[in-house]
């Protein structure tokens, strides 16, 4: 089994002929797995003494098992942010070469690194300010580290293959201007292997298993959480190519695949297809953060800040307005803080415009309204909608306010949150046509203790017609249903999906 070592961004291996990854494939898919190995790395506004950065690496983090079980096993799960001692991915592959299909796994992970300031004649210190005006100061860093892995898939059907992905220890020495003091970096032995397996479960498809494993030594069972990050690997995940095969996407599955697709076992990560999207499946992330097929960084994000869950205008903004002093503070924090700070400052204008939001895609939306309604923002163009009273027809029962039904989210676009709510009950308690045409209902939960009370609000969850499994008919109960809240007509807000807008 090939293995190599580096210490930098991802390298694309070569494609030996067939069906595989095309050149710049997995460099595309660098850019994303570079944003996962460094999200958290370092937050807003970037400085040692933010209480954010005192509490770090959240992500993908190996411990050594005695270590991490002192309390008990671990429990599994697909989120990373979970400490564990190892990480396991579980993806279906469709053999297309069988003579010649080769498997590539990629491991790539931070391993930390000790910064200590040391003045001459005193010993280590929190920070210096030298001669020249620059301050130092003490801090964790971490070094990227990637381990690749290729093997005939013929070998792996015949039994598993182990590979060390550790990393050695070491200590640099940064000597500082006029003998002011000296700049120690001291990291210590990462021990982990990483297990590959395959398991054929047709002529044409196979189940393939990376489990990556710390075995490096346990601290003492208290020490604490900052002291075991020095034997842990960080930010974990995995890359997986291959020529002659093809991944299969566990999120969406061809029909024929759902039960094999269930069956595989992610435990503190998960696989997603890489490449853009309508690609066939030539490369996988399996990361600790979850993410959807085919992942891209935004191109007008000029570089990476650490935060992909903030906004890069308004962390840029942010960043522009921190103090000279606290500027300071950063650039000696971290080097890769010094460069965040360096691209904001020197942002050109239409960069920086380029933040401030952009259109995917545009389709055009047939319109549903009578040729004589005015327009959505015209007067009148409410006259005759009446949520409270308005039908929909769904599989041929008219829906409206008090029909009960089963909510039925689509398995693709679907709000994550309405994902929990497949086959609940509830009631509709209202209709609303959108400004683009489209048709949501407002609903309440039947077995949610607050819906009186969110109905009284006029808080509901909303839902496509074809999201809908009609109960009954509408108005068929013994009783009336209650009329809709007089506020129904505005627009609501929810924490599961919201129409673009209500005409009113």
């Amino acid at each position: 089994m090939a293995e190599a070592m580096v210490e930098g961004g991802m390298r694309g291996a070569a494609t030996k002929g067939g069906a595989g990854p095309s050149p710049g494939v997995l460099e595309q898919l660098s850019a994303v797995a570079d944003a996962v190995l460094y999200e958290g790395y370092l937050l807003y506004p970037y400085r040692r003494s933010s209480a954010k950065n005192r509490v770090r690496w959240q992500f993908g983090v190996l411990f050594p098992r005695d270590w991490v079980e002192a309390d008990g096993p671990v429990a599994p799960g697909v989120s990373g942010s979970a400490d564990s001692w190892y990480q396991q991915t579980e993806c279906l592959l469709r053999v297309q070469q069988p003579v010649s299909a080769r498997l590539r796994v990629r491991v790539r992970y931070l391993q930390m690194q000790r910064k200590q300031v040391e003045e001459a004649g005193q010993g280590p210190v929190e920070s210096l300010r030298t001669g020249d005006g620059t301050v130092h100061l003490t801090f964790d860093e971490a070094l990227p580290r990637e381990c690749e892995a290729e093997v005939p898939l013929d070998e792996l059907l015949r039994g598993a293959r182990t590979v060390a992905v550790g990393a050695a220890a070491g200590e640099d020495i940064e000597p500082l201007p006029d003998g002011a003091g000296r700049v120690v970096r001291t990291r210590e032995e990462i021990r982990a292997e990483t297990t590959v397996t395959a398991e054929r479960l047709s002529d044409d498809l196979c189940r393939v298993r990376v489990r990556t494993t710390n075995t490096a030594p346990a601290p003492p069972p208290r020490t604490a959480r900052d002291e075991a990050l020095r034997r842990a690997l960080i930010a974990t995940h995995t890359l997986l190519g291959g020529d002659g095969v093809e991944f299969v996407s566990l999120i969406d599955p061809p029909t024929d695949l759902e039960a094999p697709a269930r069956a595989c076992r992610n435990e503190f990560t998960f696989p997603v297809l890489g490449g853009e999207a309508g690609d066939t499946g030539h490369v996988v992330l399996s990361a600790p953060i979850i993410l959807p097929d085919h992942p891209q960084i935004a191109p007008e994000s000029p570089g990476d800040l650490h935060d992909a869950a903030e906004i890069d205008e308004i962390l840029t903004l942010r960043t522009m307005l921190l103090t000279d002093e606290e500027k300071r503070e950063a650039r000696a924090t971290d080097p890769r803080a010094a460069a965040i700070l360096d691209r904001v400052d020197t942002m050109p204008q239409e960069v920086f415009e380029r933040l401030h939001g952009a259109v995917r895609s545009l389709t055009p939306v047939a319109p549903t309204a009578p040729a004589d309604r005015p327009a959505w923002w015209q007067e009148g163009a409410d006259h005759g909608l009446s949520p409270s009273t308005d039908t929909v027809l769904v599989d041929g029962v008219p829906l409206a306010g008090g029909s009960r039904v089963r909510l039925r989210p689509r398995r693709r676009g679907a709000d994550a949150q309405d994902m929990f709510l497949a086959g609940r009950t509830a009631e509709v308690a209202a209709v609303f046509h959108d400004v683009d045409g489209s048709v949501h209902l407002a609903v309440t939960l039947d077995d949610d203790p607050a819906a009186e009370l969110n109905n009284w609000y006029g808080r509901f969850h909303y839902f496509r017609p074809d999201e809908l499994e009609p109960l009954e008919p509408a108005g068929s109960r013994d009783e009336p249903p209650a009329p809709a809240p007089a506020a129904a007509p505005a627009r609501h807000t929810t924490d599961s999906e919201t129409p673009a807008a209500e005409a009113e």
